[in-house]
């Protein structure tokens, strides 16, 4: 069983920089896909970015040029770089993991919740932007 353990949530102020990191805990394998989803209170959760196993990237166009996801294979962690912070970029950041090879989606990020297109999620860690 894999289980995904985020970090590196906090405060900051409108402009300033956080690195939010995520990292597989148990039985882990080289994953086909990560990405990293948000949710802001009183609304869905929608992805923010993915890298596939190759180091391609997607992002939301929200956070084009601000947010930053990379990963490290040798410790086998995720990682999203969040600059330029703004207010409405406030929500609780999830990690995810794995795409089911069946549905044939790729790796980027798609629109939606993401419901049932992971195999793994973790618990969250809390950004949160003061004006």
């Amino acid at each position: 069983q894999v289980e995904l353990v985020e970090s590196g949530g906090g405060s900051v102020q409108a402009g300033g920089s956080l690195r939010l990191s995520c990292a597989p805990s148990g039985y882990f394998y080289s994953m086909n896909c990560m990405g990293w989803f948000r949710q802001a209170p009183g609304k869905e959760r929608e992805g923010v970015a993915t890298i596939d196993s190759a180091g391609s990237t997607s992002y939301a166009d929200s956070v084009k040029g601000r947010f930053t996801i990379s990963q490290d294979n040798a410790k086998n962690t995720l990682y999203l770089q969040l600059n330029g912070l703004k207010p409405e970029d406030t929500a609780m950041y999830y990690c995810a993991a794995e795409r089911p090879l069946h549905l044939k989606l790729g790796c980027a990020v798609l629109p939606g919740n993401g419901n049932g297109q992971w195999n793994y999620w973790g618990q969250g860690t809390q950004v949160t932007v003061s004006p």
